[in-house]
């Protein structure tokens, strides 16, 4: 029997939930054979119908929110276009990934539609920091010791699979990616450290709520893969928990 989704939080117009690894948001053209979806758990889940705002990708977990009528749907997904949200994710890292620094590199379209040498450039933003990071007497490369970072991530643009292929192209690619990663590390996290699956969590969310002046700010907490990695590599006080908390003044434009 599959579990219930974790409710982070949930009022009238909305829901947010922590959308676990490897689930795809809706049905697609990159369904292929998948026959359970996000939308669908909850909605039966609930028992009632639920709107997506915005999106994750498959094998990224953390929150995501649903509106629960066509009107805060609305409101939702322009506060989403307009850039009126604050994201954070964490992800983990090869390398030693640098301290603090703005990634600037515009990106084409990723959707199929096209050859994506015939897409325009689109900008893309996001900031990245370093938060702890570990060296494993382990040569996975040509080295004899592996080093690995957590990064705390905030993109302020929404382009396809942008945090992915940023960090990829800055030289620090997540753990688990299979397009824009480095195979052997993916492989040593799968075999070695029991995890299988894309190093990176949706871990905030800060938006206009669609109704009432103000704001709401979600926090989602790891999931069990990865809170293990995190307990193993000495980063237990990098983990976020579940928490939703009103904010009486909206939060700022950014993405």
């Amino acid at each position: 029997m599959t579990e219930p989704l974790t409710i982070l939080y949930r009022d009238e117009q909305l829901v947010a939930v922590h959308k676990p690894a490897g689930l795809l948001v809706h049905r697609s053209k990159l369904a292929g054979g998948v026959s359970e979806f996000l939308l669908q758990r909850l909605r039966n889940q609930l028992g009632q119908r639920v709107y997506p705002v915005h999106r994750l990708d498959r094998p990224t977990s953390g929150v995501m929110i649903f509106a629960l009528d066509p009107a805060s749907a609305a409101r939702l997904g322009e506060t989403f276009t307009q850039r009126r949200v604050t994201k954070r994710y964490l992800a983990v890292v090869r390398g030693t990934g640098p301290e603090h620094e703005w990634l600037d590199y515009a990106l084409r379209e990723e959707d199929g539609s096209r050859p994506k040498a015939e897409m325009p450039p689109l900008e893309a933003l996001t900031e990245i920091r370093r938060l702890d990071g570990v060296e494993l007497p382990v040569q996975v490369d040509r080295y004899p010791a592996s080093r690995y970072s957590l990064m705390d991530v905030r993109p302020l643009t929404g382009r396809r699979h942008q945090i992915r292929r940023h960090l990829s192209r800055r030289g620090y690619p997540i753990i688990g990616d299979a397009k824009h990663g480095k195979g052997n590390h993916n492989r040593f996290f799968a075999e070695r450290l029991g995890c299988p699956r894309l190093l990176l969590a949706a871990v905030g969310l800060s938006f206009d709520h669609p109704v009432g002046e103000h704001g709401l700010a979600l926090s989602c907490a790891l999931d069990a893969t990865m809170t293990a990695l995190f307990q193993h590599f000495g980063w237990a006080g990098h983990l976020p928990v579940d928490s939703a908390c009103r904010l009486d003044i909206a939060p700022s434009t950014t993405t």
